[in-house]
């Protein structure tokens, strides 16, 4: 953690905090960020133990099956995808309880460095502010796909890496890296992979504009 630049720790910031953004998000304040990261700790251990409980049932399922299979090939390779839907669920749980275990440390940065918190709610509130602007530039991207179907904590990582390249002149590639490395930290296996593909079209899209 300590190794990260004071705009790193900013970003994870305002992506834990835009889940939980008040109505008026123009009187966000950085001492508004412990309890928005707060509320997001709670909504993620949630949100962790119903990916437990998918895992556990996924897993009583493939147990079932091979208790009560005839060895026919069907059987056991439905066992087989069951067991690896337990071990995907597994994972994702793993990593956001990986990720929220610093929690108390971003918090903490946060209020020694003052960088952090005022990028964090620059970021949050023009991700709110220019929401439309940006969700059109992410839906000319996507691929028969809508910006509202996407999950929450992808369409967001998205959200702040085409905020950062339109309205804070961020490089298209250091953008598109630092997306990527918080859809590795909390995102899905396939996470960073889709927000890297989506992120490089918007990034190619800008470049055909401006020529």
């Amino acid at each position: 953690m300590q190794d990260r630049k004071p705009q790193q720790i900013a970003r994870e910031l305002a992506l834990l905090s835009l889940s939980q953004l008040p109505l008026n998000p123009k009187k966000l304040t950085e001492e508004h960020l412990p309890k928005l990261v707060l509320a997001t700790v709670r909504t993620l251990r949630a949100e962790v133990q119903d990916t437990l409980d998918n895992a556990a049932a996924e897993l009583q399922r493939s147990n079932d099956r091979l208790l009560t299979s005839q060895t026919r090939a069907s059987d056991l390779n439905t066992a087989r995808n069951m067991l690896q839907e337990a071990i995907a669920y597994t994972q994702t749980a793993i990593n956001q309880l990986g990720a929220s275990v610093e929690f108390p440390e971003l918090i903490q940065l946060a209020n020694q460095d003052k960088e952090v918190g005022r990028y964090a709610i620059k970021l949050v509130k023009i991700v709110s502010e220019e929401r439309t602007t940006i969700d059109e530039q992410i839906t000319s991207a996507l691929v028969d796909w809508q910006v509202t179907r996407l999950a929450q904590i992808d369409r967001d990582i998205l959200r702040i890496a085409v905020a950062e390249m339109m309205f804070f002149n961020l490089p298209n590639s250091v953008a598109i890296n630092e997306a990527v490395e918080l859809a590795k930290r909390y995102s899905g296996d396939e996470g960073h992979r889709f927000i890297n593909g989506v992120l490089r079209r918007v990034s190619d899209q800008k470049k055909a504009l401006s020529v």
